[in-house]
């Protein structure tokens, strides 16, 4: 028995795909309605790392996001800030020159997002330039096909490797939990991700048709529990790609809530990656329509 044989042994996932929707549905049908209300909403849109990662990204539109963030205060006294700004390695400057708002982490995409299909020279490379320009916190995607071929030793390598050349900033591993084909597959990712560093595992990247939903969420929250019950350490979780409704923000909030519990819900620990969630939670908190962001 290798190393990857003794750590999926020491936690072992028996859900099946079916089980793990029943339960996510039971959970969410027994407790979602008591977090529906303004103060869930409120704490949700702190947790929310404000993204932009498109194509047509440019400096006068990442500045003006960064604009908001700085003004957000003025504008809405009795609500908390998001929890920092995520963008493409590029625009990282640009958030550090504009960004001035307190306690706003700047994280970047890096490591060949979204495919993670480049050279591992590349990625650290990539991930420790974010870093150099200004980002406190790299969010990567785990390279899925060398985990469906069963190739961890090398996925934890290249996990483990760009945590060491990105030194204080916080390590994000995206799972892309819709290309990982069964619950089973989730969960042994997320435990192969935190052996190997990750200060937060984080469901998808919002671009392939299957991103965060609650089963994953569910599947992941689970591993993190059994991880912090035998290690002692905390990981912390992020749900992002196609979380943009209040509805499937209290969806999520309610899995962590009930799985992980109290000490997870805080901007430190749980984030939302979002663009046009924090709209959306604004107009249910305000009773208005609002596009602030």
């Amino acid at each position: 028995m290798n190393k990857f044989e003794e750590l999926f042994a020491a936690y072992p996932f028996s859900m099946s795909d079916e089980q793990v929707k029943q339960a996510t549905a039971e959970l969410l049908q027994a407790h979602q309605a008591e977090n529906n209300h303004p103060q869930v909403w409120a704490q949700c849109l702190s947790q929310i790392d404000l993204t932009t990662l498109n194509v047509d990204d440019t400096k006068e539109k990442v500045s003006r996001m960064a604009t908001c963030v700085n003004e957000f205060p003025q504008h809405f006294p009795n609500l908390k800030n998001v929890a920092a700004i995520c963008v493409y390695p590029a625009m990282v400057e640009t958030v550090k020159e504009t960004l001035t708002a307190a306690n706003i982490g700047i994280a970047a995409v890096a490591g060949g997002f979204p495919a993670s299909q480049t050279f591992l020279e590349v990625k650290i490379a990539e991930a420790a330039l974010a870093v150099k320009e200004g980002a406190t916190e790299i969010d990567i995607v785990l390279p899925v096909g060398k985990f469906l071929e069963q190739r961890y030793e090398e996925v934890a390598d290249e996990i483990s490797e760009i945590k060491a050349a990105i030194g204080n900033a916080h390590l994000k591993v995206i799972l892309e939990t819709g290309a990982l084909q069964s619950a089973q597959n989730i969960y042994r990712a997320a435990i192969l991700a935190m052996a190997s560093g990750a200060d937060f595992i984080k469901t998808s990247t919002g671009k392939i048709t299957v991103n965060a939903t609650p089963e994953a969420s569910y599947v992941m929250c689970l591993a993190i529990r059994e991880w912090k019950e035998k290690t002692g350490q905390k990981v912390c979780f992020k749900p992002a790609g196609g979380v943009s409704t209040t509805d499937e923000a209290v969806a999520h909030y309610t899995i962590v809530k009930e799985i992980l519990g109290q000490d997870w819900l805080n901007n430190r620990s749980f984030r939302f990656g979002a663009s046009r969630l924090a709209n959306n939670l604004l107009t249910s908190i305000q009773g208005e329509t609002v596009k602030y962001f």
